[in-house]
């Protein structure tokens, strides 16, 4: 008997343990399909473009078959670098005070709060921008910088969006915090440490492949939004000179235009290889992302 409760047991594991690979198959499929499927559809403007001139133009004419996409490359990472910096430094020490020094009370307030901000829909976060960030931007901060700004500008995109990300930073944060082991902390204290001394060296250190998994996850998000930042980047043609110029980043350039203006020669591949620079960007820096992750895995290592 025994030794056939031993046999299901090894055929389960078995029959778990290929289950899973298949699963990590098709996700790795699933993948490899869709950059097939964005090439596919990219070929007719590869065939009759050459790579380079595509990425590094900033003609973009399609009634004259004209398609650069420089600067809706550059808008996209210009909005995203602006949307980290503005909420990586608000993150990190707002999931510090939750974690190390806020009182039950505050906890039990902030993280609903969190949730509630982390599901509401992209268009409501595009419209707030509209209402209050864009006004603000064009009357009381840009006279300061230039002589006008329509407020419809690059700093808008990157300001709507950092607030869009704080709730998923912050959350991740405070869960990558409160892993950290208190024995750590303890023996810190205990050596004569402050709390801040203790957060930095001990907390934030112990943490660094959390935060910066976390910050390539926010990144993501944010280079792929669409709705919010369409609605406040102003979606001009051209290269961004400043933080209170038009911006108009691909995921822009897609919602805007797709199912709209397909009967032009060669519009359709144009805005499927859009998609595929996306696509080829957030893989590559992912990659990038995970090599140093590991990196500072060793590093950082207590």
């Amino acid at each position: 008997m025994s030794l056939s409760l031993l046999k299901k047991r090894i055929l389960k594991d078995r029959a778990t343990k290929r289950i899973m690979q298949l699963f990590t198959v098709l996700s790795l499929l699933i993948v490899a399909v869709m950059a097939f499927g964005l090439y596919y559809k990219s070929k007719p403007i590869l065939d009759t473009n050459s790579l380079w001139t595509l990425l590094t133009s900033s003609e973009w004419s399609p009634l004259n078959g004209e398609f650069g996409f420089w600067s809706f490359i550059v808008s996209s990472v210009y909005v995203t670098i602006i949307s980290v910096i503005i909420a990586l430094p608000v993150s990190l020490l707002t999931a510090l005070f939750l974690t190390e020094n806020a009182k039950p009370w505050v906890k039990k307030i902030v993280f609903p709060v969190l949730d509630i901000l982390a599901g509401i829909p992209s268009v409501v976060y595009g419209l707030w921008g509209t209402l209050i960030i864009v006004p603000w931007i064009a009357d009381t901060l840009g006279p300061y910088f230039v002589d006008y700004t329509s407020g419809y500008t690059l700093l808008a995109g990157g300001i709507v969006l950092s607030v869009m990300i704080i709730p998923l930073l912050v959350s991740l944060f405070v869960e990558i915090f409160s892993a950290v082991s208190g024995e750590l902390k303890d023996a810190s204290k205990a050596l004569g440490a402050t709390r801040w001394q203790t957060s930095r060296l001990i907390v934030i250190r112990k943490a660094s492949p959390g935060i910066i998994a976390s910050v390539v996850l926010a990144i993501s998000k944010a280079f792929g939004e669409t709705i919010a930042v369409l609605m406040v980047c102003g979606n001009m043609v051209g290269v961004p000179r400043s933080l209170f110029d038009s911006a108009y980043p691909l995921p822009a350039l897609i919602a805007n235009n797709y199912g709209e203006m397909l009967s032009l020669p060669m519009y359709e591949s144009a805005l499927m290889f859009a998609a595929l620079v996306m696509f080829v960007i957030i893989l590559v820096f992912n990659a990038i992302s995970r090599i140093v992750l590991q990196n500072v895995e060793k590093k950082f290592k207590l």
